[in-house]
């Protein structure tokens, strides 16, 4: 930041004495010196500022202003010589200084007319095309950060506010203009909860851009065509145009994206690597909640949520029991455990203590009838 103010001195100390220097030695600017001066360290200084105003500058859109100015002025010489040529062809030597401020207006309307629309285009197809200027390259598969779409499950959801509390994410965070228009839907919908899953969602949107540390835009992204497939078509589009990355937990709209190319971020898939990884023969405690499926299985949940099955313990429900994991399972819908329950539990000690008692005891086998 100090070399940064450093060049910024610099830079008003050499118009300064470039404006002195024209200033003493250019005959008419003579009587001016101090006023030329002084116009060329306010204009160096208004340079500046409109730099300190525009902080959040982008190599891409200077270099296709840059392309485009070029081309434009290659355009309008090329339109020039064109001109010259018929002025030579149809105009006779006399006439030619009558014509002469036409000629040259014309000149000057079509060299900024076509640098206008040299730069316009560049700046709106440089995503559909590829082409390479030294240190710049403009193609779909942009290089560096990329823009997080956010889907309109995700934000209702609200872990993505967290996620982005965090500081990992560097890139934009872009809301597209039509999904925050769904959530608007979604809050005024007669639905009990629809609507309150809307204003959720709103709510979440809301907190995100009050927080400094989030780099939350809303963006307007046309489309060409007509758009059958509802919101999930539009937000694969966006992606598609903007190179971005769709930020979502909808399984359909995650298969979608895939299927198309595009990058998919899925916060399930996020918060199940996130969770802790057990390993066979490990040990720890759980109260189980409710019997499994299968036969004499007990189901227990871990605090983040994970869904542990024991084997054997359906009648220890709603007690604490220690476990040793056996194995786990990987699903779309989160992480499973199997388990079984451990030899030093003192209630499965004690149930074996008694199944052997049992048949260890004579007064425990009734007679035969033989006796």
């Amino acid at each position: 930041m100090l070399l940064l103010y450093i060049l910024r001195g610099v830079f008003v100390l050499i118009v300064a004495a470039i404006a002195f220097f024209h200033a003493k030695n250019i005959e008419a600017l003579k009587e001016y010196q101090h006023a030329v001066i002084l116009l060329g360290v306010t204009g160096a200084f208004l340079i500046i500022v409109v730099d300190m105003i525009w902080p959040r500058k982008s190599l891409r859109a200077l270099a296709g202003i840059l392309f485009g100015l070029l081309a434009g002025m290659l355009v309008a010489y090329v339109f020039s010589m064109a001109v010259d040529f018929v002025a030579a062809v149809y105009i006779a030597e006399p006439e030619k200084i009558k014509w002469f401020g036409t000629l040259q207006f014309i000149k000057f309307m079509v060299g900024a007319v076509s640098c206008y629309l040299t730069i316009s285009f560049v700046m709106q197809t440089k995503d559909d095309f590829r082409f390479v200027i030294p240190y710049v390259e403009f193609s779909r598969q942009t290089k560096g950060a990329r823009p997080f779409l956010l889907d309109t499950s995700v934000i209702i959801d609200g872990r993505i506010a967290d996620i982005c509390q965090t500081g990992i994410i560097e890139s934009e965070v872009v809301v597209p203009r039509f999904v925050l228009q769904e959530l608007q839907t979604i809050a005024d919908s007669a639905d009990r909860l629809k609507r309150k899953r809307g204003r959720r969602g709103l709510d979440i949107l809301n907190a995100m851009q009050a927080d400094k540390n989030i780099d939350l835009l809303i963006r307007d992204i046309n489309f060409a065509g007509d758009l059958a497939g509802g919101v999930d078509e539009m937000l694969v589009q966006a992606a598609e145009r903007t190179d971005g990355r769709i930020v979502t937990n909808d399984y359909n709209l995650n298969k979608i994206a895939q299927l198309r190319g595009v990058e998919v971020i899925n916060v399930n898939d996020l918060a199940n690597a996130l969770k802790p990884v057990f390993l066979p023969g490990e040990g720890l405690k759980l109260k189980i909640v409710k019997p499994g499926e299968g036969t004499g299985q007990g189901v227990g949940y871990l605090d983040d949520g994970t869904m542990v099955v024991v084997e054997q313990a359906r009648n220890r429900i709603g007690k604490t029991v220690s476990i040793v994991v056996t194995s786990a399972l990987q699903t779309s819908a989160g992480r499973l455990v199997f388990s079984k329950l451990a030899d030093e539990d003192p209630g499965n000690a004690s149930r074996d203590s008694s199944r052997s008692n049992n048949r260890s005891n004579p007064r425990n086998h009734r007679p035969g009838r033989n006796q």
